[in-house]
């Protein structure tokens, strides 16, 4: 076990520092001028040409690369005139609006977007595979082409329009919730819940369809395999071949989807933070690229990049924990 850890951290390792070189390519080495976006389209030329020696992009790319990882590491400095401002490690930038540290307004709005994201996940899971264990103890009856019929229509549904029902049917018509206002977990956990209720069964209900499709499928697959037929011919009984075996060999795929969806929604709850108006990562990006703050725009990207690098180590981690024969291969 321990040989297959230090094999994953590396190769995590790995593939974070190859994250890193992509991102600062896309957003600085293509085609385009940081400096003009960071100054305006108002700038003159020498105005721009004195920015960008400021922040330091009138140097060579592999310089100006080693100085971003250097930021991430150790810190760094960036020229403001006649001053300078020290970026603390992990630097991510400064921002060309405000001049505040990109980690600290990352860091600010990070436990907003953590929350939706893990509340979010824990009634995908409670449903989706509620959902789809049902319909296969269901199965060929009524029970599970209902089922099936309200999945296909949830993964259809956008989730701003579920979240416009939402607030439709329980803030404005009838009247049991107020309409969502966030508040921090630490101020007040009754406020906290309730303002991110809504938020939570919006994309719930988008992302449990797909886990009980998923759901269902892998363990109709494991019903049908040999092993399963041989537990009938000694005569257990249906309901426990489903939920002790079939549904123990659907978790693995469950796991692996459910550790990719949570590091990608700390990017891509862009709707739901704009629509209940919770001040996100995902709100963030939006104005960020609305008034061309690049250095907001890849720090927010680098984050979400790295959510989803280190979910899916804990979901390989989590899969070998359960299946050993993962660390044998």
């Amino acid at each position: 076990m321990t040989g297959y850890l230090t094999r994953r951290f590396l190769g995590m390792v790995a593939v974070l520092f190859a994250l890193t070189a992509v991102i600062y390519a896309v957003f600085y080495v293509a085609p385009g001028d940081p400096a003009q976006l960071a100054c305006g389209l108002k700038c003159s030329p020498v105005q721009v040409h004195q920015l960008r020696g400021q922040l330091g992009l009138d140097e060579p790319v592999y310089l100006q690369y080693a100085h971003f990882l250097k930021g991430l590491f150790a810190g760094r400095d960036f020229s403001a005139g006649a001053g300078v401002l020290h970026c603390d490690a992990p630097c991510l930038g400064i921002s060309y609006r405000t001049n505040e540290q990109v980690t600290d307004m990352i860091l600010n709005r990070l436990p907003v977007t953590a929350s939706l994201a893990l509340g979010a996940m824990v009634i995908w899971l409670l449903l989706g595979i509620g959902s789809g264990l049902l319909s296969v103890l269901r199965r060929g009856r009524l029970t599970e082409r209902l089922l099936t019929s309200l999945t296909l229509a949830g993964t259809a549904v956008p989730v701003f329009i579920i979240g416009l029902l939402l607030l439709l049917l329980f803030c404005a018509y009838l009247q049991w919730l107020p309409f969502p206002t966030y508040v921090g977990l630490s101020q007040d956990p009754q406020q906290w819940f309730w303002g991110l209720l809504l938020p939570w069964t919006s994309l719930a209900l988008l992302e449990s369809a797909k886990y009980a499709r998923l759901t269902r499928s892998s363990m109709l697959e494991t019903l049908a395999e040999d092993h399963i037929r041989t537990f009938r011919a000694y005569g257990v009984s249906e309901r426990r071949l489903v939920t002790r075996h079939a549904l123990r060999g659907a978790l693995a795929p469950v796991i692996a989807l459910s550790a990719l969806d949570l590091g990608t929604m700390f990017g891509s709850a862009v709707l739901t933070e704009t629509l209940f108006g919770l001040p996100g990562l995902g709100k963030l990006i939006v104005s960020s690229v609305n008034i061309l703050d690049l250095p907001v725009v890849v720090g927010v990207t680098l984050v979400t990049g790295f959510s989803v690098v280190l979910a899916n180590a804990v979901a390989d981690v989590l899969y070998a924990a359960a299946d050993r024969r993962v660390v044998l291969t």
